[in-house]
């Protein structure tokens, strides 16, 4: 018997009553002022760096303020870098991932890259540990101008305008919650049937199909191995149903789709997909798979001559 959403009637698209009931049952389970913004706030003081907030969300601008961080390379002409994180803010590792980085890695890059980091791009999303914004979008496919994310909106605006950005890491995660909640979700808000589908066990990531850069994603695959395990393709060559491209990477066309990956027009782009639920990896590696993949990108990256 198929599975059938608990919001909403079977084949016909949610009204707005079915919207405002999904947000209605939304909890929050954690913070997003204590697990990002005060540790983004103890590393305002530390040399370079630059905390700002370049906006908030309308739902309430006090508790989910939307901060970046930016560290000026001393070459003021230095290429930037931009990563992000916690575009889907119930991926944990992503959010963390990014602000370990800024903790541990970022400065090493300092003499070569100007770099933006916008750790938590839902902080919503991030408390209620969701795919969604409150207006059930996914801002991962609203990096467009006709996008419908006001979390995607303001990030698109805050990344710095006229400079020269030659690589974007897109931090996530694929969990088995995409498959028991997330998936039907959107099949049930659609009105479309609900396919079930096989989440890899493993670290992937996801290049471009306009331009896949297939070396810098080997790259990160490389640097990720020595953390954690790159997810096998299926029976099919697939992972997640697309064709394999690489060992651990598959492609998707990020500004067809509306990813945050392709909103800069960098030359290297990935979106990182790592594995929380696996029986093999813990959420501290998780998190260090997450710098250890920013690292092993900006490495190549500077490497390639930006």
């Amino acid at each position: 018997m198929e599975r059938f959403y608990p919001i909403g009637t079977p084949g016909e698209p949610w009204t707005d009553a079915d919207a405002a009931a999904w947000f209605a049952a939304r909890t929050i389970e954690r913070s997003y002022h204590d697990e990002v913004v005060a540790k983004l706030d103890a590393l305002r003081t530390a040399d370079g760096f630059d905390l700002t907030q370049y906006g908030a969300l309308p739902l309430d601008e006090e508790r989910y303020p939307l901060m970046a961080m930016t560290l000026t390379a001393g070459d003021p002409s230095a290429p930037w870098a931009v990563i992000t994180g916690g575009v889907h803010g119930y991926e944990t590792s992503g959010v963390q991932g990014a602000i370990r980085f800024l903790e541990v890695a970022a400065h090493t890059y300092r003499d070569r890259l100007n770099i933006f980091v916008a750790p938590c791009v839902s902080p919503w999303g991030y408390e209620v540990i969701n795919r969604w914004n409150p207006n059930c979008v996914d801002p991962n496919r609203s990096f467009r101008p006709d996008g419908r994310s006001e979390e995607a909106a303001q990030l698109m605006a805050a990344v710095p305008a006229g400079v020269d950005v030659v690589v974007h890491l897109d931090l996530h995660e694929t969990t088995d919650s995409d498959e028991t909640e997330f998936r039907p979700a959107v099949a049930a808000r659609d009105g479309t049937a609900y396919t079930p589908g096989v989440i890899p066990d493993g670290f992937y990531t996801v290049g471009d199909t306009e331009n896949p850069q297939p070396e810098f994603q080997a790259a990160i695959i490389a640097g990720v191995e020595a953390v954690t395990h790159i997810a096998p393709a299926d029976e099919h060559g697939q992972i997640i149903g697309a064709d394999v491209a690489g060992r651990g990477v598959i492609n998707y066309p990020n500004r067809e789709l509306g990813l945050c990956a392709g909103m800069t027009g960098a030359r290297f782009t990935t979106t990182t997909e790592v594995y929380p639920d696996s029986p093999h990896a813990t959420a501290e590696q998780c998190i260090e798979a997450q710098v250890a993949a920013v690292s092993a990108g900006l490495d190549f990256a500077v490497a390639a001559g930006t």
